[in-house]
């Protein structure tokens, strides 16, 4: 009798399907935010105001419009599950790019980029030969950690051996965001968007590695016709020495077995990628405090003065939260907007729409390649994201298709991604927005290249 009671109860107590509001007052008020907050977004260097701030400011003004709509209907529930899911989504995004900016903010402060800068200057590489080096690490670091944090990377590492050189800096700019791109289009642990589809268990981590030659492809075809015009002189030698701090190959250990647990947990324990990373972190955190407290025990046995005393001293205030607070949380904050309010919009009801004709009215090869030509204008991360509420049924061929076309176009412009937006605020007036574009055409030739490759080399999975 009790279960027959409760049985009777539950349908009440399931909130309603989400409304149909594209027609209505709501959903044109919605979309109406989402313009403005995007336009602000997109010229923050002329308003000075920071991306993240009219996102943010759009996404609750849009939650709040649907949510008080819900209320006056009764049915405020629905409005709060649909809120909750999409909040779930961007914390799981949240920790893991978290986890590796924190890490790659520690491996700054120990010196390893500064040294590996030193390092390049000192082999007396030619220009042509520092291209390649810059671009093919790039391409493989891109697969590991955060296309912005890379690209910064070897964008100050451009602008320090070709700081006598203009045209390497520009060159090499452009070098490294097609690279950077291309290289986190087949691994989950360096794209955004990659990461989107792996969270949502649309494909497995193996998946991605398929896309590795199509990635390669798209990154040497434009790579290969820059180099005729690359500058042959090789830079002037550096006369600083590589000084790495105390435990800085112990965190490059840390950070590689965090990406390992990161990957064998998912796919032997199917926790979410967050769950490893935050377990990377703990690492991280315990080493940090190892550092401190030898620093510390150090001076209090009165042998601070031994070989490499700075080093020691500097430990003594070595604080690992310091790093978590100097990450970018502008981008952050902005993703949290983007996927709030792309999130909405799918709630409202028109990410359906855009969907049935996507991929009900064209061809699903067609409609993923113009998707992917659309992330030259508007992040990559936002687009998967907006795909992903869409929940078209596609074959593992075409999701892999959506993630190299959303990862490789956004080298299109200058602004189709983080790592090209970057380095247009670290490298002003060399490389620029028109500099950029000059070499759009052989950039659309690699991406078409690597869609040819994709159909070629993963025929299996159409």
């Amino acid at each position: 009798m009790p279960t027959l009671v409760f049985a009777g109860d539950a349908p009440s107590l399931q909130p309603a399907l989400p409304m149909d509001l594209t027609n209505h007052i709501v959903g044109y008020l919605s979309l109406a935010i989402t313009f403005l907050a995007y336009v602000a977004a997109m010229t923050e260097d002329v308003i000075e105001l920071r991306k993240s701030k009219p996102m943010v400011l759009g996404a609750a003004l849009v939650w709040f419009a649907i949510c008080i709509y819900y209320a006056m209907q009764g049915n405020a529930k629905a409005a709060v599950t649909g809120f909750e899911s999409n909040l779930l989504a961007y914390v799981e995004l949240l920790l893991f790019i978290l986890v590796s900016m924190t890490y790659l903010n520690a491996m700054e402060e120990r010196g390893i980029f500064d040294g590996m800068r030193i390092w390049l200057l000192n082999r007396q590489y030619s220009y042509q030969q520092l291209f390649w080096i810059l671009g093919t690490l790039a391409f493989f670091l891109s697969a590991v950690v955060s296309g912005l944090a890379v690209g910064l990377l070897m964008g100050t590492i451009a602008m320090a051996v070709g700081k006598n050189n203009h045209r390497f800096v520009g060159l090499a700019c452009v070098h490294i965001v097609s690279a950077t791109n291309a290289g986190g289009s087949f691994s989950p642990l360096g794209g955004i968007s990659t990461l989107f589809v792996w969270q949502h268990h649309i494909l497995h981590f193996a998946d991605f590695l398929t896309l590795f030659i199509p990635c390669l492809v798209n990154f040497l075809v434009p790579a290969a016709i820059m180099h005729f015009f690359v500058p042959k002189e090789v830079p002037l030698m550096s006369k600083q020495t590589v000084n790495l701090k105390r435990g800085s190959k112990r965190i490059i250990a840390l950070f590689a077995l965090t990406l390992v647990i990161t990957v064998l947990s998912n796919v032997y324990l199917e926790l979410p990628p967050a769950a490893g990373m935050m377990a990377g972190l703990a690492l991280l955190q315990m080493f940090s405090f190892y550092l401190l407290k030898t620093a510390k025990d150090r001076e209090t046995d009165g042998v601070i003065d031994e070989p490499r005393p700075a080093a020691w001293l500097d430990d003594r205030n070595y604080d690992i939260f310091q790093k978590i607070g100097n990450l970018e949380w502008d981008t952050l904050l902005f993703f949290y907007g983007a996927m709030m309010i792309i999130g909405a919009l799918g709630f409202v009801g028109y990410l359906d729409a855009i969907a049935h004709y996507l991929f009900g009215e064209i061809n699903t090869t067609i409609a993923n390649i113009l998707i992917g030509l659309s992330s030259a204008f508007i992040d990559n991360g936002t687009l998967m994201f907006a795909v992903l509420n869409m929940h078209p049924d596609m074959p593992i061929g075409q999701w892999l298709l959506l993630t190299l076309t959303l990862g490789v176009g956004g080298s299109l412009l200058a602004i189709g991604s983080a790592p090209g937006v970057g380095l247009l605020g670290q490298i002003k007036g060399i490389y620029t927005f028109g500099y950029h574009m000059r070499w759009m055409p052989v950039i659309l030739l690699g991406y078409f290249a690597s869609i040819a490759v994709h159909f070629w080399v993963n025929a299996r999975f159409f």
